[in-house]
């Protein structure tokens, strides 16, 4: 039951025109599949794409349920002034780390950054968390470029690196500010 003024938003009416966008590609992919390369090509497809989703289910699903906790758990005014408009390169600093250390694909990472932003998190923030979690990805250096590029490249390509989310902070609150 919901809450008293609380609303629920009919599932029909979340559907936007991204969502709409993905399905009519992949009804007409599908279709070219099945029209140029037959039914067997077309199952043999979607069921990769079904294994796929059954693999990236169970992380979406706890990045997700994190999300949720964590707009529950953290108090708005605690959110924000950690995270907020106000927190300057404190802000920063957190969200730069934390983008760091997040493991896993896009799937991971985005619900996270919603999840932060709605519960009291500046735009700069996220930005620096997003750009964090791309460009210094310890999850990533550790497990594919130590291996293959070696550590003094590692080393070197993470250090020049590391402005780079408080750049992108501090740029995002530049373009934000209305002219004066």
């Amino acid at each position: 039951m919901a809450a008293p003024g609380s609303h629920r938003v009919p599932p029909w009416r979340r559907i936007d025109g991204t969502t709409v966008f993905f399905v009519l590609l992949a009804l007409a992919t599908g279709g070219a599949t099945w029209w140029l390369h037959g039914p067997g090509a077309f199952a043999d497809t979607l069921l990769r794409a079904l294994g796929l989703l059954a693999w990236i289910a169970p992380v979406l699903l706890g990045a997700l349920l994190v999300g949720a906790y964590v707009q529950r758990l953290l108090p708005r005014a605690t959110m924000e002034r950690w995270l907020g408009g106000r927190s300057g390169l404190r802000g920063l600093t957190v969200a730069t780390v934390a983008g760091a250390v997040t493991p896993g694909g896009p799937f991971a990472a985005f619900p996270l950054v919603v999840a932060l932003y709605r519960a009291g998190a500046s735009v700069e923030v996220c930005i620096a968390y997003v750009t964090a979690w791309s460009v210094l990805g310890i999850n990533r250096a550790l497990i594919w470029e130590l291996p293959f590029l070696g550590p003094d490249f590692v080393l070197l390509r993470l250090l020049v690196s590391l402005p780079l989310p408080f750049l992108a902070g501090g740029l995002s609150r530049l373009l934000r500010r209305p002219p004066t």
